[in-house]
Parts: C-alpha cells; sequence; structure tokens
C-alpha cells in the first residue's frame, strides 16, 4: 500500500496486488485480486475503493496529472467528485 496523496480533506492510497513476499508476511497470507484505489474523504469519515474498470480510468487521471502537475484545488476538485460516492465509513485508518 502507497499513499499517493494527503492532505486535510482527503487521502488516496494505492493498494498494490503484486507486492513481492519479503518474509514480512506468511505465505498463505490473503492477497488481492488486483491493484485498486482507496479514497478516503476526512471531512465525512467516509471511503470509496475503486477497482477494475474504475481503478484503470482513476489510473488514467494520476498519470495524466505526472505530465501536467495540477493545483492542489484542482485535485480536490476531481477527488471531491469521487467523494460523493463514498458510502463506507471509515473504521481505522
Amino acid at each position: 500500500m502507497r499513499t499517493l496523496y494527503d492532505s486535510e480533506s482527503f487521502a488516496v492510497l494505492h493498494l498494490l496486488s503484486d507486492v513481492p513476499h519479503d518474509g514480512s508476511l506468511p505465505e498463505d497470507a490473503p492477497r488481492l485480486a488486483r491493484h485498486g484505489f482507496e479514497i478516503v474523504d476526512k471531512r465525512s469519515g467516509k471511503e470509496l475503493y475503486l477497482d477494475g474498470l474504475w481503478a484503470e480510468m482513476f489510473q488514467q487521471r494520476i498519470e495524466a496529472w505526472q505530465e501536467r502537475t495540477p493545483t492542489q484545488e484542482e485535485v480536490e476538485d476531481a477527488l471531491e467528485g469521487y467523494a460523493e460516492l463514498a458510502q463506507n465509513p471509515v473504521i481505522v485508518h
């Protein structure tokens, strides 16, 4: 898991499925079937997990941001759009 973005309002985590086994977890530890992104709306205390096609589209947005560095306001506005879909309360973070 990697933190990609962290502000007062949002956190974005990239959860990887192909993390190499380094001995810190048992070999039979559960692993993700595919990568995904978790977007945490700190204001509402809710989170959204994107996987599959949603994760691929979000990955494309991140790649576009890497080519043209957006302002924090642009990033926050984009994350706000995703946060509107968030239904799950954040229990542990």
